[in-house]
């Protein structure tokens, strides 16, 4: 999150994560955080709009977005992801108690998260429209680059630690199960930052944005539409 990204051509990310850090270190869900996230970047820039769950459509199918900004003149498409392992502790403003639940499948993980960037890039080929894909975990597995020699698992296309590039066709299981073989229209380098350090295990969180920018004008893919 260099800052170079922004919200409905408002508000950039890096302005947003920091109003969310210093009163919302952690959140009870991602319900959570999408509403929070929302609340923040109606305090940051009461022009954009915030709209959640709203239907993308497109001939034969229907997707549901988890976040639509509506600027003055453009629009940012938002996806979350909130993967946690267990955490309990008192943190925020106002204090509140928190019992984070363990989310095991670290690779199910990575998986959802490229498939929302691949959503997005379906979702923006519309003039005016980015979008982000937003993670916050403290399961350090998922920012931390595996170790040399290690066996190659079946979501080794999908990693998404630190320094990764994700670009072109990703293989499940080197292409076995082909349902969850993901394209990428982009190219898009992974820089974690920090967002929070509470106490005990599992204190640490981290977020990765990826930015998607709009199709070229001309792209042949189907639109979709709000």
């Amino acid at each position: 999150m260099d800052g170079a990204g922004t919200i409905a051509g408002r508000t950039a990310l890096s302005e947003v994560v920091e109003y969310l850090r210093r009163q919302r270190p952690v959140f009870h869900s991602e319900a959570d955080l999408q509403h929070s996230f929302a609340r923040a970047l109606w305090e940051l820039a009461p022009e954009v709009h915030s709209r959640l769950e709203v239907p993308q459509r497109a001939p034969g199918k229907t997707e549901y977005l988890d976040l639509l900004c509506l600027g003055p003149s453009t629009r940012t498409a938002i996806e979350f992801k909130y993967f946690t392992r267990s955490w309990t502790g008192t943190a925020g403003t106002p204090a509140e108690d928190y019992s984070l639940r363990a989310h095991a499948a670290t690779d199910l993980a990575r998986l959802y998260f490229v498939r929302d960037i691949a959503r997005l890039e379906r979702f923006c080929r519309r003039s005016g429209q980015n979008g982000l894909a937003l993670m916050l975990t403290n399961e350090a597995s998922l920012w931390t680059p595996p170790s040399p020699g290690r066996r190659r698992t079946r979501d080794h296309d999908f990693r998404i630690h630190q320094g990764r590039e994700l670009a072109g066709t990703l293989l499940w299981a080197e292409g076995a199960y082909q349902p969850n073989t993901c394209a990428l229209r982009g190219a898009y380098s992974l820089d974690w930052e920090a967002y929070s350090d509470l106490s005990g295990p599992g204190g640490e969180f981290r977020c990765l944005a990826v930015f998607v920018s709009p199709a070229p004008d001309g792209a042949d893919d189907e639109s979709a539409s709000a």
